[in-house]
């Protein structure tokens, strides 16, 4: 066949070559209807099975794929869910049947909603599918053969972490956003990803697909001379990444000189096995969200400080920022935050759902003080708006430690700063008295251009390089250093390559990247020269 090239966005950059395998969710035909308490039992044993299933992924998971999975198991632990499935059950519908009619129902309500419930219209789906692969045995998705390239309009997470991508391979998508959770899964884990390339996924089964998820090109049945190209191109980066290597140790510098902070962002503590503190200046953010996944572990004041005090130790002195629970929006954590609102990512989250449940965030500020005798911690406060947070953190930050050393409890006070995401507190970062400043380029990106970082049709437009979001970065660091306070910035934006340069020429001197793009991070601040001027 011709040659055919497809064009869509780098989701996750990378180099892969291997045959198509559209996916395939595997659902069985319907099955008949039994009597209405046969129906009732299998669905009700399908559900729980699901469950179970779903939660047991979660406590094997490590990273931030058991957070992603975290509404669907908010989502299924419902009750509420399925209760119009038994109306239809007695009905005379199967118990198939009345579970694809209900979530129909769910994803339609979901798809009409804003930006974000439109964005969950996927997780509902594979909800859909766990269940229904309950109720119907023999019925599992088709496996992935290793190194293919796995294309589809959407892949559900479930899929994604099902897949051995260890032996290489890389995902195509004809929809889906360069922003969404599988998009960072596959940038964390070095999978290429490229989204929106359009057309039906069925038409690109079976042919050999070279994958440039750098650019973001797709090249169908490829010729003899394509093949060479891209086979040089990938002897090419091969090299560069060896290259790499040398930055592991190194200071992160400029060209000229100016010396620039690396910092780590830490999600699971499992993450610094193997890795030496010398290879960074700190860790820049921890999110204790992901360390601690269930209600018991957060209510447990001595795991935490365990926890805590392995990461103190760990940094050897250098500074451990430790952001709070920052729970809600794309993140609940079932019996803490609030199911159905409206808007979760402007609803009850971060701080404002920690001063919320005082008992719970007293618990954390307790355990982080201990911990702070072990180390240099320091302590973040996520979604800061107001001042007014800010200053209740502090107030509850003193109480906690007055209260341990009236029990005669070890404890220090660590600094206590903001993430500043919000642009209420970037535009008055001088009302705000905190110790340190850290950008959360993430969510300030999405607030800034009101543009969801799930939305693949509003993709273009969350745009780190924004004349309004660098100028906000400029004005943080400009304070920052007018105050004395140390600016930071720990979001997906620090780790691209291609943006280092534009952050450097915004003040910033901090940046704060995970594990895996840390020596690519310090070669690009290598490349820069701050003495140019740019056009």
């Amino acid at each position: 066949m011709a040659e055919r090239r497809l064009h869509g966005r780098s989701a996750a950059p990378g180099l892969a070559h291997g045959m198509v395998a559209v996916l395939d969710p595997g659902l069985a035909e319907r099955r008949p209807a039994g009597e209405a308490a046969e129906e009732t039992a299998a669905l009700q044993q399908a559900i729980a099975a699901a469950l179970a299933e779903l939660e047991m992924q979660v406590r094997r998971l490590a990273d931030d794929a058991a957070d992603m999975l975290g509404f669907q198991l908010a989502i299924l632990s419902d009750d509420e869910l399925a209760r119009p499935a038994w109306d239809a059950i007695v009905g005379g519908a199967s118990a198939d049947v009345a579970w694809c009619d209900v979530m129909a129902a769910e994803i339609a309500h979901y798809a009409a909603g804003d930006e974000y419930f439109a964005a969950r219209t996927a997780d509902l789906e594979d909800i859909r599918d766990r269940v229904l692969r309950q109720l119907t045995p023999g019925s599992e998705a088709a496996a992935i053969p290793a190194g293919a390239v796995v294309v589809a309009a959407d892949l559900p997470l479930s899929r994604f972490l099902s897949i051995d991508w260890l032996r290489g391979g890389a995902i195509v998508l004809t929809d889906g956003s360069p922003s969404g959770h599988v998009a960072m899964l596959a940038r964390a884990r070095g999978v290429p990803m490229v989204t929106g390339v359009g057309g039906a996924p069925a038409s690109l089964a079976g042919v050999e697909a070279l994958v440039d998820a750098v650019s973001g090109e797709v090249v169908l049945d490829p010729s003899d001379a394509t093949r060479a190209d891209f086979a040089a191109k990938c002897r090419t980066e091969a090299a560069v990444s060896a290259g790499r290597a040398e930055y592991r140790y190194r200071d992160a510098r400029t060209a000229d000189g100016a010396r620039i902070k690396m910092n780590l962002n830490i999600s699971d503590i499992a993450e610094l096995d193997g890795l030496d503190p010398a290879i960074c200046d700190g860790i820049g953010l921890v999110r204790t969200e992901l360390l601690f996944r269930d209600q018991a572990a957060l209510l447990d004041e001595n795991t935490q400080f365990e926890a805590y005090r392995r990461l103190a130790v760990w940094a050897e002195g250098r500074p451990v920022t430790i952001r709070t629970l920052d729970a809600g929006g794309d993140k609940p954590i079932p019996g803490v935050t609030i199911d159905g609102e409206s808007n979760p990512f402007l609803g009850l989250r971060g701080i404002r759902l920690s001063l919320r449940h005082p008992d719970l965030f007293r618990t954390q500020l307790r355990a982080l003080a201990r911990a702070a005798v072990h180390g240099n911690v320091r302590i973040m406060l996520p979604m800061v708006t107001i001042p007014a947070e800010l200053e209740a953190a502090r107030a509850m930050l003193n109480e906690a430690v007055d209260s341990l050393a009236a029990e005669g409890i070890a404890a220090r006070r660590p600094a206590l700063g903001i993430m500043v995401e919000v642009p209420a507190a970037a535009i008055a970062i001088d009302e705000f008295n905190a110790g340190f400043f850290s950008i959360g380029s993430n969510d300030l990106i999405q607030y800034v251009t009101a543009a969801g970082r799930d939305i693949a049709a509003v993709a273009e437009l969350a745009n780190p390089r924004n004349p309004a979001v660098l100028r906000l970065i400029a004005a943080i660091v400009r304070h920052g250093a007018e105050a004395g306070r140390e600016v930071s910035l720990c979001g997906d934006a620090g780790a691209d390559p291609a943006l280092v340069t534009t952050l450097l020429r915004t003040g910033l001197r901090s940046l704060s990247v995970a594990p895996s793009a840390l020596e690519r991070t310090k070669e690009a601040v290598a490349a820069t020269d701050l003495r140019l001027t740019l056009p």
